[in-house]
């Protein structure tokens, strides 16, 4: 069996590769170990970065349906209410920036609508395939899966989390830390006796105790369940170990923990791969970088791995674009993972609010070989920038972006004739942009910008167009 890109790993970041490559017309094929999607709610925040992503890969209406707002966090003491607690410094929604909050979506509600949308355009996932290793050579990938059979692509793309088998196969390590050694249960349960209206949280009632929150989950009748034990100790993942954990650290009984739908253990830790590219195997998501949950990082980084790669194999496999290009994912999205490491663990630690910088907005390339700024004196918004959104001669740009295709924006200046890839939207000088000439990627970001076109097919020969 062939394909032109085998996806391992149907995670949230597998299949978002996957909707990005199927609308791009690349075969492609995600293949997962497992027997069925994941069942757990663990990555169930969705930054407004990735609600944008989610926007433009089709799947923003299903994801709005299926959460909801993050609740105000309630501390509890001795049984009573003694204060709230606000998880995030709040932020207003601005024209250029929409989505002004994290949304809460269950990851395995995210997996799904991403699986349907996925299907809905024609790709394919096949359950119960694991990888155990892999051959590559000038011309594609041959992976191997436990039961015998094999697949042969020209790319591939690791997506299977943080103990990646792809990732082990090329021999390429992590480096990291442990954020925190006390290792904590998260877990998916129905519980009676607690209103839904907040976040609630049990501090630790004494010298060794650990926290205990209870969380619901938008868009479900389950709370997330997440509590924290001294370093070293055994955590019970059964019904009557969780049962006992919030018998033990709030005023709930244990029979009103009445079903566990879902239970993990982890210790929290930060590690980054040494590389993001072995040839023709990419690693992204969990497999490339591994988060602490605090701050709601892990999955949106994932994702945005996915949205980074995905229009660039397209570019190649479909549009005959110079494999250089696929050079610049690593270069790209390595700093980025790092750095949203580096913000994880802070969070973890209480050395950073969960804010601005959380949101992943003003994440940007502006340093990539990809970007041109030839502008002799930029505003605030570069080349390598988010393009924010907004109205230019009476159009959305979110509206103009969607879709696999670049944009060019004349903001208050003359558009020149661009090839038919390529949209054009003309309008006066914008708050957000000033004036000039925007070449926006694929991916929502500025690749070039100019005063005037001088230097523009250079660039536009370069990315293929």
């Amino acid at each position: 069996m062939s394909t032109d890109v085998l996806i391992v790993g149907a995670g949230p970041t597998g299949l978002a590769l996957g909707i990005d490559l199927a609308r791009r017309g690349v075969d492609a094929l995600v293949v997962e170990r497992a027997g069925e999607l994941f069942p757990g709610s663990r990555g169930k925040g969705i930054q407004p970065r990735t609600m944008e992503v989610f926007d433009d890969l089709g799947v923003l209406d299903a994801i709005h349906a299926a959460g909801g707002g993050y609740p105000v966090g309630m501390i509890w003491q001795d049984g009573q209410r003694v204060g709230e607690h606000r998880m995030f410094d709040p932020v207003e929604a601005t024209e250029d920036s929409p989505y002004d909050e994290p949304w809460m979506v269950p990851q395995w509600r995210t997996q799904r609508i991403l699986f349907d949308r996925l299907e809905e355009l024609g790709g394919k996932v096949a359950f119960g395939l694991e990888a155990v290793g892999l051959d590559q050579d000038e011309d594609g990938v041959t992976v191997r899966f436990a039961t015998g059979g094999s697949v042969r692509a020209r790319y591939a793309v690791a997506a299977d989390g943080g103990r990646s088998a792809v990732r082990r196969a090329l021999g390429i390590g992590m480096t990291g830390e442990t954020v925190d050694p006390n290792p904590t249960l998260v877990a998916d349960a129905r519980i009676t006796g607690l209103d839904r209206d907040n976040w609630h949280i049990f501090p630790p009632r004494g010298e060794g105790d650990g926290f205990l929150a209870i969380c619901p989950l938008a868009g479900t009748e389950d709370f997330q369940v997440t509590a924290q034990f001294p370093e070293g100790s055994s955590v019970d993942l059964s019904l009557e170990g969780v049962r006992k954990v919030v018998a033990a650290r709030s005023h709930l009984a244990p029979k009103d923990v009445t079903e566990v739908r879902w239970a993990s253990d982890f210790r929290p830790r930060a590690a980054l791969a040494d590389r993001f590219r072995d040839g023709r195997v990419f690693l992204a998501g969990d497999a490339a970088h591994i988060h602490s949950p605090a701050g709601g990082q892990g999955l949106n980084t994932s994702v945005q791995d996915a949205y980074n790669l995905g229009w660039k194999l397209g570019a190649v496999l479909r549009d005959g674009v110079d494999e250089a290009l696929l050079e610049t994912y690593e270069e790209e999205r390595r700093p980025v993972a790092a750095d949203m490491l580096g913000l994880s663990t802070s969070v973890h630690r209480g050395e950073v609010r969960r804010g601005k910088a959380t949101r992943q907005l003003g994440l940007g390339y502006r340093e990539s070989s990809l970007t041109a700024e030839t502008r002799q004196a930029p505003a605030a918004l570069r080349a390598g920038d988010r393009a924010p959104d907004g109205t230019l001669g009476g159009v959305r740009l979110f509206d103009a972006f969607r879709g696999p295709h670049w944009t060019l924006l004349a903001v208050g200046v003359e558009a020149p004739e661009l090839p038919g890839p390529v949209g054009v939207v003309r309008g006066p000088a914008q708050e957000s942009y000033g004036t000039g000439l925007f070449l926006v990627r694929p991916d929502g970001y500025v690749g070039w910008a100019g005063d005037t076109a001088d230097g523009l097919p250079r660039y536009l020969a370069r990315a293929g167009l």
